[in-house]
């Protein structure tokens, strides 16, 4: 059986990073009382975890049969842009993540599974079978559609405060510098 760390609701649940931009390293953080759990993450997994969760709320709110409220916005009430809360003890690392709703409860269900090497499917496997080992932990978090706009409005705002990207090629500018790749490997000059 594995370790479920379940927060039901938490009273705070947000994505945040610890280190300079080039090298940050991101986490999910869910507290209830005396109760850290802090899970790492990459960048991208953070962004497409807001990205699809602002769209099912949006899905939400556009559906008649639904019963409660959807805000449309984070309410101003529940903006928190406090650092993550100290000690930042990586439980796992995350693979697998899923989110749905919960009808019958009406909250937003976060699923969040530890990365593991079984779940890497090369592409010569794709048409085999792959059975996924059952996790050792997972972390579970089911948040009120208020807060679950409050997640996504904080985590929109920790992957955007990242490095800069160029405006030619996109890719992020160091603070010492960019070798683009639109000027051929050199760095502009200012004149």
């Amino acid at each position: 059986m594995p370790v479920v760390h379940a927060f039901d609701p938490p009273e705070r649940f947000v994505a945040g990073t610890v280190g300079e931009p080039g090298s940050r390293t991101f986490f999910l953080q869910a507290r209830e009382g005396a109760r850290l759990v802090s899970v790492a993450l990459e960048k991208q997994q953070v962004a497409a975890l807001a990205e699809r969760m602002d769209q099912l709320l949006d899905a939400l709110m556009s559906d008649s049969a639904a019963r409660t409220v959807i805000p449309a916005v984070a309410p101003l009430s529940s903006e928190d842009s406090e650092p993550l809360e100290q000690p930042i003890e990586e439980e796992f690392r995350a693979g697998t993540m899923t989110l749905s709703w919960d009808p019958g409860d009406e909250r937003i269900v976060v699923e969040v599974f530890p990365f593991s090497e079984a779940a890497v499917v090369s592409p010569d496997q794709l048409d085999e079978e792959v059975v996924e080992p059952e996790p050792d932990e997972l972390l579970l978090v089911r948040l009120a559609p208020a807060a679950a706009r409050a997640f996504v409005q904080r985590a929109e705002r920790v992957v955007g405060a990242g490095r800069p990207s160029c405006p030619f090629c996109g890719g992020p500018v160091s603070a010492d510098g960019h070798l683009c790749v639109r000027a051929n490997g050199f760095r502009r000059r200012d004149p």
